[in-house]
């Protein structure tokens, strides 16, 4: 499904620069009052310049009301003023260097540029390999024969793994210098041109020393973090390519004469008839207009029970229909479903969080200009004082190659693969590097209820005190339907070792119960009013899920919890002796939230519908907090996406493992205080690393403006400034959790608005 084109044709559209008016606005959308939103799909976004390039060339355009880039999903959300024909978005960003085409969160094309990165990566790091092989040989203090023939091989690998590796860079910087702009590609091309034409003169006149090494080993880091970089954004747009996936692609329509026509859920409009079998999730926002079942709404509310349906009751996108056929009426269009306003929710807040991505990106665009003026500089002054110019090259190259960024580049990295690895050994899988940073930062943890401190499966309450016949009968019966509450009954009479009875006639009412004979005797099993001749004179039948009806009459009522997730208690106790505040925050209904926040002595909030659950982060945000989200639900998955950090279990729903920064593969909840452990000990050797790289340019850079480092000796030094940084980065400990850890001041269970009072006063 797409929420923003309603044909594939669209998405195709993508190489022409002057896209029809009438298919841009068939492509966008109403969001405001005389404002209207259209998304395009630019690939060749790729850092900062790109964002500041984009957006201020759209901005320029008249009628555009606001334009932003989305540097995750590589998208441009474009705002503009409904009553005037679509500006020429396409052409414009075609004019400055970016094709781009509209988008389609439906469409499954390949995409072909990380594919494009790793064949780089793999010829640049075959070719420094092997160039460091001869390059040994010559440091060995070979002939001068035998060094030159080592040279030229040299140059003979280096010579295409830098046009066929190096084109990632060099197509980004001619065009933005074609155009008179400028990105960090610019100067990343100039330093690895530069040593790989000094090298080859060196070689064409039996010079002493060459570097294609250095120049290709290089060029092999850099790709290394294009391509991990790359490879985290591309799970950003998987959570919402999964969220859109997880609609149904299109639904049965019944038309006013009578006849079926199967439509694409994007053909479907407001107002029309759709059948809707039982087993299949509901194709767009709908109300019910015939029949009777039961939703499951815990992917989308969090809500643990399964809800009734029956006439006149609205259906939400994505909801899964359990038990009985319904016809349903739809009341919104794809675009303006429930599942479309998720979509522009995770978006948001994956351009929300891209701050520290352009933080990234800035802070390397300055670094490559500093490395280049000073090696200018360098040269400048040599050829001043001496005249020399192979000199001044030479001082001026070893400046480039012992300033080269790969120790400041590894720092980070590093630290995130060993953490990774900690974590994996511990059950915990980490999709995005810089979370570590941010979960290092958190000082408060909200978990949702259902699905992430209980398990998604129920358990029947109580049963010792059940009547063992009434459960035998209740658990036969049971057997005989996979309803959530059904299931329970029936594992509670297999634990209890009941022998199952010989039923006749068995049927289920959708949206109701079951009803079964035994020995002549009706018993009914299923909702109270349904069951029972006279529901309202049993109290204790009200309160029930199920009951359990012998001719009418209340032979035994049935309720239901969820299991907890193992050490819980211990987790929470661990998470708040870290000095983190815990929260619960849940689409349940109150009751079941309220008892879970007792007995865990947690402040929470109840019926919180996804939109509250991401405002709710957004205004611990505000006051100041850093929030780690710990959810399962569909419903999560946009807090997930816009809290500081996030935490998923593996039995989540597809898209809220997609959206999370962390995934743990076991049940136990100790996952998140292991992992913020282990957080915490990157961040201290990550800021070691930093100063470390920092430390060695301080020392290093001067050493070779005086002239008293050779290329040589400059790639030497380049090469063990990394490797300290790596030892370093191993350095990092596992988390040790001790098990009686004592829990920290936890907070009182009270209203969460009262507390935030309290707080500010």
């Amino acid at each position: 499904m797409s929420c923003c084109a309603p044909s594939a044709e669209l998405a195709l559209a993508m190489t022409d620069p002057h896209i029809a008016d009438e298919e841009m606005l068939l492509a966008s959308r109403i969001v405001d009052n005389g404002v209207r939103q259209t998304d395009l799909s630019v690939p060749s976004i790729h850092c900062g310049g790109c964002i500041q390039a984009i957006e201020a060339a759209l901005g320029a355009l008249p009628g555009v009301e606001q334009a932003r880039v989305n540097l995750s999903t590589k998208r441009v959300a474009i705002r503009w003023q409904a009553d005037k024909p679509p500006p020429p978005f396409v052409a414009t960003l075609d004019r400055i260097g970016y094709h781009a085409h509209l988008s389609d969160l439906g469409s499954d094309a390949k995409d072909e540029t990380l594919t494009e990165l790793i064949r780089a990566l793999a010829v640049a790091g075959f070719a420094a390999s092997n160039i460091m092989m001869l390059s040994v040989s010559v440091w060995a203090g070979a002939e001068p024969a035998t060094r030159d023939l080592f040279h030229w091989l040299s140059a003979l690998i280096a010579c295409p793994a830098l046009i066929y590796s190096g084109n990632v860079f060099f197509q980004s910087a001619w065009r933005s210098l074609r155009r008179g702009q400028t990105n960090m590609d610019v100067p990343i091309s100039i330093g690895v041109l530069l040593a790989f034409g000094m090298s080859l003169y060196e070689t064409m006149h039996q010079g002493v020393h060459a570097y294609f090494d250095a120049s290709i080993t290089l060029l092999f880091f850099l790709l290394i973090g294009r391509t991990l970089d790359y490879m985290m954004r591309e799970r950003a747009r998987t959570a919402v390519k999964g969220l859109a996936r997880l609609a149904a692609r299109g639904a049965l329509v019944v038309h006013d004469d009578g006849t079926h026509t199967y439509l694409p859920v994007g053909e479907i409009q407001p107002g029309m008839t759709i059948l809707l079998p039982a087993g299949e999730r509901v194709p767009i926002d709908a109300r019910v207009t015939q029949g009777q079942s039961e939703i499951d709404c815990a992917l989308v509310t969090g809500e643990s029970l399964p809800r009734p349906a029956m006439t006149g009751s609205a259906l939400s996108a994505g909801t899964l229909n359990l038990t009985g056929p319904l016809t349903i009426v739809a009341t919104a269009a794809a675009k303006d479903s429930f599942l479309a306003e998720m979509v522009r929710m995770m978006e948001a807040a994956e351009a929300g969080r891209s701050i520290y991505r352009r933080i990234a990106d800035r802070a390397a665009r300055l670094y490559a200009p500093v490395v280049h003026l000073t090696a200018l500089l360098t040269f400048i002054g040599w050829m001043i004082a001496t005249g020399d110019a192979h000199r001044a090259v030479t001082i001026a190259i070893a400046v480039l190659i012992i300033t080269c960024p790969c120790a400041l580049g590894l720092a980070v990295p590093m630290v995130q693969v060993v953490a990774a690895r900690r974590l994996f050994e511990n059950g915990i899988m980490i999709k995005d590097g810089g979370a570590l940073e941010r979960l290092a930062e958190i000082d408060t943890v909200v978990f949702d209820k259902t699905g992430t401190l209980t398990l998604d499966r129920l358990k029947l309450a109580s049963h010792d005190r059940i009547d063992p016949t009434a459960l035998t009968v209740a658990a036969s019966i049971a057997a005989h339907s996979r309803h959530p509450y059904s299931r329970a009954l029936a594992a509670a009479g297999r634990d209890k070792g009941l022998a199952p009875l010989a039923l006749t006639d068995i049927s289920e009412t959708p949206g109701a119960g079951l009803e079964a004979h035994i020995n002549g005797t009706t018993y009914r099993l299923g909702r109270p009013d349904w069951a029972l001749t006279d529901a309202s004179a049993n109290s204790a039948a009200l309160d029930a899920g199920v009951v359990l009806s012998e001719s009418g009459r209340l032979r035994a009522a049935f309720h239901f919890e969820s299991d907890l997730r193992p050490d819980v208690r211990q987790s929470i106790a661990a998470v708040s002796s870290q000095g983190c505040r815990v929260e619960i925050m849940s689409g349940d209904r109150d009751e079941p939230v309220r008892r879970l926040s007792a007995a865990l002595d947690v402040p929470y909030l109840a019926g919180v519908s996804p939109a509250g659950k991401t405002e709710h982060i957004a205004e611990l945000t505000a006051s100041g907090r850093r929030v780690l989200m710990v959810g399962d639900g569909l419903n999560d998955a946009p807090a997930l996406a816009v809290a500081h950090a996030s935490m998923a279990p593996a039995s989540a729903a597809d898209v809220s493992r997609n959206a999370a920064d962390l995934v743990f593969l076991h049940d136990s909840l100790t996952a998140v205080p292991q992992a913020i452990v282990v957080a915490r000990n990157a961040g201290q050797l990550v800021r070691q690393n930093l100063v470390l790289a920092v430390g060695y340019n301080a020392i290093a850079v001067p050493i070779a403006i005086l002239g008293h480092v050779t290329p040589l000796i400059a790639a030497v030094a380049m090469s063990a400034s990394s490797l300290i940084v790596i030892a370093n980065a191993l350095r990092l400990t596992g988390p040790r959790l001790n098990k009686q850890s004592r829990a920290g001041d936890s907070f009182v269970q009270k209203p969460l608005h009262s507390l935030r009072m309290e707080e500010a006063r």
